[in-house]
């Protein structure tokens, strides 16, 4: 059994039987066109008092985002859903047993402005895997923490003006590594769903009132 499984679930669902207005997408800047299906996977590592999220750096060779943090993932091939093609992705990226990933479920799709629909896959994993980067797909991967992505004071707001119109951005910097863009926005989604600064905010409060019986 999994304490932060468990918890992750049960903030997953209460999340997202509520509606939010305020998620981020790019899907005003998307051409039609070029729309194709992607997923990735949000594995979060089961470390008792730090979990974390592994993370990857593309490639500067990569044709679409080129040198950019992100999750594991890709287009989906035929016949698949979303979420096996974020298990397959991670597989082949960092060699990461799907058999190791514990499914919560998929959260909010994310609009990309250069033709992408992301379904993000959230699950947890072991800690210290035997994990392997390809190194055709992945320059370098590490772990961010948990807590530093789902909260948002940790995130810069910046705008810029792309494709005609102003376009608001999130990032951070973690470990010399820049996680902005696309990662940054799924993060932001996926923390508004959990809460899961709230949530450790109210466990420790009633933790404290416990211990003082």
């Amino acid at each position: 059994m999994s304490a932060l499984f468990d918890r992750l679930q049960a903030l997953f669902e209460h999340g997202h039987a509520q509606e939010f207005d305020d998620l981020m997408s790019d899907g005003r800047f998307a051409d039609a066109r070029r729309t194709a299906d992607a997923a990735v996977l949000i594995a979060v590592v089961d470390r008792v008092e730090a979990p974390g999220v592994l993370l990857t750096q593309r490639p500067t060779t990569m044709r679409d985002h080129p040198g950019q943090v992100a999750f594991p993932g890709g287009k989906l091939e035929p016949g698949e859903d979303a979420v096996a093609a974020a298990l397959r992705e991670a597989q082949e990226e960092l060699a990461l047993d799907p058999q190791a990933v514990r499914l919560i479920g998929t959260t909010d799709r994310y609009q990309t402005g250069t033709g992408f629909d992301i379904t993000p896959v959230l699950g947890v994993v072991p800690p210290d895997l035997p994990l392997m980067a390809c190194e055709r797909e992945v320059e370098s991967w590490f772990e961010a923490p948990l807590s530093l992505l789902m909260d948002d004071r940790n995130w810069r707001r910046n705008s810029v003006f792309w494709k005609g119109a102003t376009r608001e951005y999130l990032e951070l910097e973690h470990g010399g590594y820049r996680i902005w863009g696309v990662t940054a926005a799924i993060c932001y989604n996926l923390s508004r769903r959990l809460a899961w600064t709230e949530a450790g905010t109210q466990t420790a409060v009633t933790e404290g009132k416990e211990s003082e019986r």
